[in-house]
């Protein structure tokens, strides 16, 4: 199959990246993180653990990405170090459930607002299928154009978000009196695994530079700044915005709100203000939408190259070099998607659970690889190895634990999304071996054997 033409360079990627994190997390998840945390001390430190433990994934994912510079991504890591079985799994799981309920659940957000700011009752449901083809018409007609429109969306939000932490200080209208406790009913210890889904929720992103790696120029030396660079910079901004959040609104005010983002910059500078915030988080979602879409694609693409998935999804097109028969099969699986669940939690829930399970496994294939291929060229190290790789896996576990705890613990659920995602992963295993039965070309096809 053809390889993807490497046309993206470190602006256009750092774009893309930064704009699948900053998306609709950073406008819902703070209320949901107060009302199970008293202190805003410890809200920031969880804050500040999120995007730790995203970079120190960012930093293991650096060095594979870099011995793998191609498309795929964490799809690519498995299949090196774990093998085809365990990359078939993440690929049919990805494809299916992770990517388009995210892609979905973060354009869902994008629609309640819209409706929002013209004063419409619109079907959500419609004006985001719209959205998804637009995006994806966008991004089948080239990548370059694809990377613009990044760059463009990103930028903006960047902007808007520091505006407000930069308005929060110099109009001085907060009050440090709002960093003191406030009591909540949950215990710490009960409160890790929804707070920490949340935050991690709304970091989640900086592991997608790896599915375009195919096409980022001079990959070796970009993509280790790529996944730093952005990893950081979103980390101190989520600092900064949810610090002037706090300075901005009590907690005890903040639990009985959906969105902190309208409110607090309509007490900076009125009702305009107001408006203008929820132009910002249409932005922002338009953003980390247009990225998700690129990245999403380019996973499905890598798979069919290596015959896991029907040669016809690795189709590129003949004009615009781009994986288009992926990107319209991902459209049309997102819109499923989206009609089926309805609610952004849903879509946001079936992700954080399905692929959390996928990093841990992704970033054990660093040691595995140390030891089965010490002599493979690596032009960039995990600093810190074996250390920042092994906290990042022990997280990793402790989170997907964490959440099959909470969700059998949850009075709604039961454990039925427990039940439901582990029977379509441990599903993919037999899929996997009829696949192999009825295709043997796909069992040693460009990568590691089974």
């Amino acid at each position: 199959m053809p390889d993807l033409p490497r046309r993206i360079g470190f602006w256009g990627a750092s774009a893309i990246m930064v704009g699948i994190i900053i998306g609709s997390g950073i406008f819902r998840t703070p209320p949901e993180v107060a009302k199970y945390l008293s202190d805003p001390w410890v809200i920031l430190a969880f804050w500040g653990l999120g995007g730790i433990l995203s970079l120190f994934g960012a930093l293991t994912y650096a060095e594979l990405a870099c011995m793998y510079p191609q498309s795929g991504g964490v799809y690519v890591f498995l299949r090196e170090g774990l093998g085809r079985p365990v990359a078939f799994v993440f690929g049919w799981t990805y494809m299916l459930i992770s990517k388009p309920f995210a892609a979905a659940g973060i354009a869902v957000v994008f629609g309640e607002n819209l409706n929002r700011l013209l004063d419409v009752h619109w079907d959500t449901r419609v004006t985001t299928s719209l959205l998804l083809i637009i995006l994806t018409t966008i991004n089948t007609f080239g990548l370059g154009l694809g990377a613009g429109v990044a760059k463009f969306l990103t930028t903006t939000k960047i902007a808007a978000l520091a505006l407000i932490v930069f308005l929060a200080l110099i109009l001085n209208k907060g009050s440090t009196a709002n960093f003191t406790s406030s009591p909540v009913e949950r215990s710490l210890l009960l409160a890790i695994a929804p707070v920490m889904s949340a935050i991690l929720w709304t970091y989640d992103g900086w592991s997608d530079v790896g599915a375009i790696a195919g096409e980022v120029k001079n990959p070796q030396r970009e993509l280790p700044r790529i996944y730093l660079a952005g990893t950081a910079a979103v980390t101190l901004l989520y600092l900064a915005v949810n610090a002037a959040y706090m300075y901005l609104m009590p907690l005890s005010e903040m639990r009985g709100t959906d969105s902190v983002a309208p409110i607090v910059t309509g007490r900076l500078i009125g009702e305009v203000g107001a408006a203008a915030v929820v132009v910002i988080i249409l932005v922002s979602t338009l953003g980390s939408t247009h990225g998700s879409i690129i990245t999403g694609a380019r996973v499905t693409y890598a798979q069919s190259r290596d015959r896991l998935l029907f040669s016809f999804l690795s189709r590129v097109h003949p004009r615009f070099q781009t994986p288009a028969v992926a990107l319209w099969v991902q459209l049309a699986l997102s819109c499923a998607a989206l009609w089926y669940a309805g609610s952004f939690q849903k879509l946001a829930d079936s992700f954080i659970f399905t692929m959390w399970i996928f990093y841990g496994l992704a970033a054990a294939a660093i040691f595995i690889l140390r030891i089965k291929r010490p002599e493979a060229p690596r032009p960039f190290r995990c600093p810190g190895y074996p250390l920042i790789p092994a906290l990042f896996i022990l997280a990793a576990g402790a989170m997907t634990v964490l959440l099959i705890i909470d969700d059998v613990n949850n009075p709604d659920s039961k454990g039925r999304m427990v039940a439901l995602w582990l029977g379509v992963l441990v599903l993919g295993v037999p899929v996997y071996y009829v696949w192999k039965r009825i295709f043997p070309a796909a069992a040693t096809a460009n990568g590691s054997e089974p």
